[in-house]
């Protein structure tokens, strides 16, 4: 029997790239405060974390972070969500995942719509039990509060055979919160020195690799 029976997942970055869609949003809500940037690349920081995390390291403050959010949905709703692409080879992981009885919650910081609207795009919301995210008004930004509302709302209690895989810190600082195994992905947009820095479980390089991982 494999070691894990419940798989917990990032989108931005584990499922799907979504440099250019956040990007852009992100240079749009910073446009509107005058705040300069070298680069849309520059921004690439911002996918993962909340957004106020990240707006607040540039300057933006607590008043103004409703803007700054708002300004980014903006473009985001209207364009951005689908200025990304998913990974190689992640249909073929979940379609392996469910073939081994794998409970798949989505996991993230992304509004719940939004998400959804992208397993959609994709054409693999089918192999998500649940999907966990935060809402338009605020709640569930940080991804502890994501993770346990999907353990909450599933029922599912915390063992060594559940797991959270992301691609950023608070990825890993979210399943730690949670006494969860926590996987830390590189082919995304975190580094090996920030998973051994959030004390990452394990740290595992490309989708084919993780896929054996999950299921062996």
């Amino acid at each position: 029997m494999s070691r894990f029976s419940h798989v917990l997942l990032d989108l931005d970055g584990t499922i799907t790239n979504p440099q250019e869609g956040i990007t852009r949003s992100v240079a749009c809500a910073l446009d509107h405060f005058a705040i300069p940037y070298s680069s849309l690349e520059s921004l690439c920081p911002f996918i993962g974390p909340p957004l106020d995390v990240s707006f607040s390291e540039y300057g933006i403050s607590k008043a103004d972070m409703p803007i700054a959010i708002e300004k980014f949905r903006e473009y985001y709703r209207e364009k951005g969500i689908f200025e990304c692409e998913i990974f190689e080879g992640i249909p073929a992981l979940l379609k392996t995942l469910k073939e081994h009885d794998k409970q798949v919650f989505l996991a993230t910081s992304k509004v719940r719509v939004f998400a959804r609207m992208i397993l959609e795009h994709y054409n693999i919301t089918e192999y998500f039990d649940f999907i966990s995210g935060s809402e338009f008004d605020g709640t569930r930004t940080i991804k502890g509060e994501v993770i346990k509302y999907a353990l909450e709302e599933t029922k599912t209690i915390v063992s060594p055979s559940v797991v959270m895989v992301g691609d950023r810190k608070h990825d890993i600082i979210g399943a730690k919160s949670q006494n969860l195994c926590s996987v830390g992905i590189l082919y995304g947009f975190g580094s090996e020195k920030e998973f051994k820095d959030a004390n990452a479980d394990h740290i595992i390089d490309t989708v084919e690799n993780l896929k054996v991982f999950l299921t062996q």
